[in-house]
């Protein structure tokens, strides 16, 4: 059976779902997350709920089948069937590791105490972190285990091009593809991304499980701050 992790893999390789308006179900890789990705004309829906119930609850919606994954009336039917919650649905964007050295000057975060790595450990696993001068990267295990990134830029240094140099750097820091989620509204984030190289694939929203709130922390899921 294809896993979650081999349907991610296979799309950061350019090999997507058939377009055929489908929707696959396939079990959660963690407790953690649960959720919809998006592709072309195909979803992907990871969950350990009974899948029936998931086709019928999408059969039921009252809109396009194609949009039906990320209608707001499946997304809360699921959300409160799972006891779950969620926060947007983000672009998902991928890109390849890159040879050399980062040209910016970074310090690894030693200190498991540190807000970013304690908050950024709320949501991935196998956290790494950096800081640069007006800035934070951090590195952690997510959806399906792949490997992704989110960068923080403090506000008296952005609009210089931190953001997209440090979502560079971190292509260089890794050996595997490189995983970012970036809400489409904030369209300075995405446009750093897309610069550095990143491409986007689909969608998702990505349903957590109940735990409690961080005030200030939505930078983390903001992808980057520029």
């Amino acid at each position: 059976m294809e896993t979650l992790r081999d349907i991610l893999d296979a799309a950061a390789r350019g090999v997507f779902p058939p377009a055929d308006g489908g929707t696959t179900v396939v079990p959660q890789e963690c407790h953690r997350d649960a959720g919809v990705l998006s592709f072309t004309a195909h979803s992907v829906v990871f969950t350990d709920e009974d899948p029936e119930w998931v086709h019928a609850t999408l059969r039921g919606l009252d809109c396009d089948a194609l949009a039906a994954t990320l209608n707001p009336r499946f997304l809360a039917a699921f959300l409160d069937r799972t006891g779950r919650r969620s926060e947007t649905i983000d672009a998902m964007l991928v890109a390849d590791p890159l040879p050399g050295k980062p040209p910016l000057a970074l310090t690894e975060i030693e200190d498991a105490n540190h807000p970013r790595v304690a908050y950024a450990r709320r949501r991935r696993d196998d956290i790494r972190a950096w800081t640069a001068k007006g800035g934070v990267l951090v590195t952690g295990r997510g959806v399906g285990g792949r490997l992704e990134v989110s960068v923080e830029v403090d506000e008296d240094v952005r609009h210089r091009g931190l953001g997209r140099a440090l979502v560079i750097a971190a292509r260089q820091l890794v050996t595997e593809p490189l995983w970012a989620q970036v809400s489409p509204g904030n369209a300075r984030s995405m446009r750093a991304f897309q610069a550095a190289g990143y491409r986007p694939v689909g969608a998702e929203a990505v349903l957590l499980a109940t735990a409690p709130r961080v005030l200030g922390g939505s930078a983390e899921d903001a992808g980057v701050t520029e």
